[in-house]
């Protein structure tokens, strides 16, 4: 296991590194052994602070919520602002450290796990794109300080499962401030705008081209960042809030299929009924079968 860095810990700093018996049992279990922590703390003001690392064995999520730092890996010698998120995963040498004048605040964790590298791609972090801007934001530094509560358990195994489970959640809320942060910047693409457009459209049809036209971008660069930003390409994604209005739709006993097709915009019930099930993975009629209660 990659071990931590040997930084003088003051008081109010922490880090804890996973026994050797509970990574045992957390690679096994079917509830963890997808992703689970194996070192974890934080670093106020770290002063002084800086590691390297050639080919660790596990992966390293670095959060910085003040000061800044530097990082050196494949992409080059990078600034690391308040903010920021860093991602360097196994088998990636690397360096980093604290500002002199402005120290950074890191919270950090290795993590290992057979589903890391989808965890990974999920925070939108390729390879010589270690950083990415998550935003200062208590509530992820919350999520943070609820994880590290694990280091008075004990070693309790228990506490652990309830651990990893709480990273891969940490991640996946990481993933949406990366990608709120990417729709805010200028020239950045307005999430919210378009699908509320869609939301607007459900009762008809939409194209690539009129979508397009809102973004004020050509098809190509639309759809690249459209999908980057939600992993589903737009018409697709249209499709699916279609069928996601038409469950609810179904769920009222007293609308026949007809009528709901006929609300969606579908003039053909038969090609509404095939449309749902690519999406839901039941007919319509099978569907609402399902939800009776």
């Amino acid at each position: 296991m990659s071990r931590p860095s040997d930084w003088p810990l003051p008081k109010d700093g922490v880090r804890l590194l996973t026994p050797a018996f509970v990574l045992a049992s957390l690679e096994k279990d079917p509830l963890t052994r997808d992703c689970y922590p194996t070192a974890m703390g934080y670093y106020p003001r770290a002063r002084d602070h800086r590691m390297r690392r050639q080919a660790p064995d596990d992966n390293l999520l670095l959060y910085c919520t003040a000061g800044g730092g530097w990082l050196e890996s494949a992409g080059g010698r990078q600034s690391v602002r308040a903010g920021d998120l860093v991602l360097l995963p196994a088998g990636a040498s690397h360096g980093y450290g604290a500002n002199r004048r402005d120290p950074w605040t890191l919270y950090w964790v290795h993590f290992r796990g057979a589903a890391s590298d989808s965890f990974i791609e999920r925070l939108g972090f390729q390879p010589g794109r270690a950083v990415q801007d998550a935003g200062v934001n208590p509530a992820l530094e919350g999520s943070f300080d609820s994880l590290l509560a694990v280091r008075s358990t004990g070693y309790n195994l228990l506490a652990y499962v309830d651990a990893a489970n709480h990273l891969r959640h940490l991640m996946t809320r990481f993933a949406l401030a990366v990608r709120q942060r990417l729709t805010g910047r200028p020239g950045g693409l307005d999430l919210a705008a378009i699908q509320s457009f869609m939301r607007s459209r459900l009762d008809g049809q939409l194209s690539l081209d009129e979508l397009a036209g809102v973004a004020n971008l050509s098809r190509y660069h639309f759809v690249s960042r459209y999908r980057a930003l939600t992993g589903v390409p737009p018409i697709r994604h249209f499709l699916q809030m279609k069928m996601e209005s038409a469950c609810r739709l179904l769920d009222d006993p007293d609308r026949s299929v007809k009528a709901v097709s006929a609300a969606l915009g579908y003039t053909d019930a038969l090609y509404f009924s095939r449309a749902f099930k690519s999406v839901v993975g039941l007919s319509p009629q099978a569907y609402r079968a399902s939800v009776k209660r």
